[in-house]
């Protein structure tokens, strides 16, 4: 299809796409690939980080033109000032600046989109009074649930902060839909957690696997378990965390790997006193340090939406762990083609079954990849929203 003859799509994130090292990033970036195929893409970014040149390549390839407005410190510190003032999340405020507020509305009217997607509500108030074409909000998640979660593991003078982030979140979530024509969300979990009435009506959309996770790689583990995420993520950090402390003691001839992009520095001191655990950065194939691993161990406890970690594990056919938590987005079976537990005991009863058993091991390591490969393709999931968009 020619540019001439595709609409135009006007695409808003508050992260650039690219490198793919957040699950919004990875998201909206595979969005975009086919996206790219049925629509003129015009991608309006804000950024709180340096975009490289390289990144810039991967979209400037994919869209009509590429917009980035950096947020620095003081756009931030104004923004959330703005946000305590107003009532709205700190979330908001954060990626809000006045200034790209109206670079971005001048733009608009330059482009004269035929449609706006708009991803998280994070980016709402820069379009949400724009009314010349029709409106989609990715939520993905339900940030106010995971602020939620957060408040009983968090120390006793802050948990006011979550509790007044956390309704805010809430509150926010229900008032912006209202502003959108169309809804969509990352799983039927999610959905069930914004509070508007009319909640029924969004659209639950799916993350997809790429597909070099379907690949064999032949690799000899180096270590029994491991975990992968964005370890500045606090969800992500608790569940070190929670490795490190509870179970890891139960399993002392055991060893993990633990990887991902930014650990934070409280990770780092807590891994260093530990022989069983190894803590490496960032990788450029991700795929090598899951395949390090004899199994795929999530203990997620607190947190929101679809845990591509463990859908890109269970496609590499790595067995995975996790909590109903973690699993209640995914829709895998216990036992079948992943393993489900809630206590440090339940999780040491689960890795000891996998390792011993050869049989057990292989089966579910072959079902979970079938799983995947038959629910989680970007391609189809994408293309619900190519429907959502195009009528």
């Amino acid at each position: 299809m020619s540019s001439q003859s595709k609409s135009t799509l006007v695409i808003v994130t508050s992260r650039f796409p690219y490198p793919l090292e957040k699950g919004d990033k990875l998201r909206i970036y595979h969005q975009i690939r086919y996206l790219s195929q049925h629509f003129t893409i015009h991608l309006i970014s804000l950024s709180d980080q340096k975009v490289e040149k390289s990144a810039l390549e991967q979209l400037e390839s994919l869209c009509e033109s590429v917009r980035i407005y950096r947020l620095n410190l003081v756009h931030r510190v104004i923004g959330m000032c703005w946000s305590i003032v107003t009532s709205k999340p700190l979330q908001v405020g954060y990626f809000y600046h006045f200034g790209h507020a109206r670079r971005i509305s001048k733009y608009l009217a330059e482009i004269q989109p035929d449609y706006i997607y708009c991803q998280l509500i994070r980016t709402a108030e820069y379009v949400k009074n724009y009314h010349e074409c029709p409106k989609t909000i990715d939520y993905m998640d339900a940030f106010s649930k995971g602020m939620e979660r957060r408040i009983h593991l968090s120390r006793w003078y802050d948990r006011w902060f979550f509790r007044l982030e956390s309704n805010r979140l809430r509150e926010y979530e229900q008032r912006i839909f209202d502003y959108f024509e169309r809804h969509t969300i990352i799983s039927e979990q999610d959905k069930t957690f914004i509070a508007h009435p009319n909640r029924s009506s969004i659209e639950s959309i799916p993350n997809g696997i790429d597909e070099r996770f379907f690949d064999r790689l032949q690799q000899t583990p180096a270590c029994d378990l491991v975990f992968i995420g964005n370890l500045s993520y606090v969800p992500n950090i608790e569940a070190v965390h929670y490795l490190k402390n509870e179970i890891l003691p139960l399993v002392p001839d055991l060893t993990l790997l633990i990887s991902g992009a930014e650990p934070s520095p409280s990770l780092k001191k807590s891994c260093s006193t530990s022989s069983q655990i190894t803590l490496i950065g960032w990788v450029d194939d991700i795929r090598t340090s899951y395949r390090n691993g004899k199994l795929f161990i999530a203990p997620m406890m607190i947190g929101t939406g679809m845990q591509n970690k463990l859908l890109e594990a269970m496609a590499m056919g790595i067995p995975c762990i996790t909590t109903s938590l973690a699993n209640n987005a995914i829709g895998a079976v216990h036992g079948e083609t992943i393993m489900v537990a809630e206590t440090p005991e339940e999780f040491v009863s689960c890795i000891h079954q996998l390792l011993s058993d050869p049989a057990v091991y292989s089966r579910i390591s072959e079902q979970a990849r079938d799983f995947v490969r038959q629910r989680f393709q970007w391609e189809t999931s994408t293309q619900k929203l190519i429907d959502i968009i195009r009528q």
